[in-house]
């Protein structure tokens, strides 16, 4: 049996328990217990006797409850059995937490479910020794951040993700605000979790929330995100979607055989499908005006062309034909001017407009 005349810390820095290897000392053994640690003697199950930093030579008057238990005489060199573990009383900062799954939240806004993952840190510090001794460490070797996170995950997990659901419903807030109420979070989710810890002997210190977002592979988050960034691009140019649906149509109209006709028959197509009024008029007024620029019908038109295609009339000046959408350019070569009535009209023996023999 090896008798330890000192027993000091030997453990990393990061650990927040720490129990010395050795268990026989004697009353002449020397404690070091630095400034910010404390040692305390465990016997049985039993925290006995505590000791604050310095160096300290044990003897039966400064270990009373060690000497009642193991039955040591007074004065004279003593061996003994005992544990001695050394508590960390510095802060741990840098305690990370995340979730390890996506909680799935409705946005507020945009009525859609996704999963929301979180992440942060927090700091804690040993108020308790010896609480935490009898009712969380026991006999292991060595309690350090990790330990403590998966002592504590199902606590953890079950108070953040109820606390951010609570928030996201009661306020309605969405994934796009969220960001500004990290530090009330924060703080909320510290105050539901500062009496589990003291149970314990443990002193949370702070607690901070870093990150709320929805998981970055999510299909529904991939189109939403696309979706704004559209938005986005639309208020840039001026313009807002059922007008970007106008003018899609409007150039897809343009682009076929039917012409004008096609365009026309598009823009009432989609003026009834998307309801929009004003909008749809507006943009076939427009639309009207470049392809016809005149009505055949109006007062005061003189001068008309028939289409040597179809024998529609349209006036002079106009791009396409309203009858069959043929352009006029196509139509040029076919048409002659009437000697008596100046009307342009297709080749043939008389004029259609007036019936003057043409030559």
């Amino acid at each position: 049996m090896k008798i330890f005349d000192i027993i000091k810390y030997e453990g990393p820095n990061d650990v927040l328990v720490w129990k010395f290897p050795g268990e026989d000392f004697n009353t002449l053994s020397q404690l070091v217990v630095h400034e910010s640690q404390q040692a305390i003697f465990f016997k049985d199950g039993q925290a006995l006797d505590v000791f604050g930093p310095g160096r300290h030579t044990l003897h039966t008057q400064n270990i009373p409850l060690v000497r009642r238990l193991v039955n040591l005489p007074f004065n004279g060199e003593s061996p003994f059995h005992c544990e001695v573990y050394f508590i960390n009383k510095t802060v741990s900062m840098d305690v990370v937490w995340e979730t390890p799954t996506a909680m799935p939240i409705q946005d507020a806004i945009y009525k859609i479910i996704l999963p929301v993952e979180a992440n942060g840190q927090f700091g804690v510090r040993i108020a308790e020794g010896k609480k935490l001794l009898v009712n969380l460490v026991g006999t292991i070797s060595l309690f350090d951040q990790k330990t403590l996170k998966e002592y504590f995950r199902g606590i953890l997990l079950t108070h953040i993700k109820d606390y951010i659901a609570k928030q996201f419903v009661q306020k309605q807030i969405s994934f796009l605000e969220i960001q500004s109420y990290l530090k009330e979070i924060s703080s909320g989710i510290q105050s539901d979790l500062t009496g589990e810890f003291i149970k314990y002997g443990i002193e949370l210190v702070n607690f901070t929330v870093n990150d709320i977002t929805p998981s970055e592979s999510d299909p529904s988050y991939i189109q939403l995100k696309k979706a704004l960034a559209k938005k986005a691009e639309m208020s840039v140019m001026g313009y807002d979607y059922q007008q970007e649906r106008t003018f899609d149509i409007l150039d897809k109209a343009a682009s076929n055989e039917g012409g004008a006709a096609g365009i026309m028959n598009a823009g009432m197509g989609l003026g009834m499908g998307l309801n929009l009024g004003g909008i749809v008029g507006g943009a076939m007024a427009s639309a009207a005006v470049n392809v016809v620029n005149t009505d055949v019908h109006s007062p005061g038109v003189k001068k008309k062309i028939k289409c040597s295609k179809c024998g529609e009339e349209f006036p002079e000046g106009a791009k396409f034909c309203l009858g069959c959408g043929q352009k006029v350019e196509q139509l040029q070569d076919d048409m002659v001017k009437c000697p008596k009535c100046g009307a342009s009209v297709p080749k043939g023996k008389f004029c259609l407009e007036c019936g003057y023999k043409l030559a």
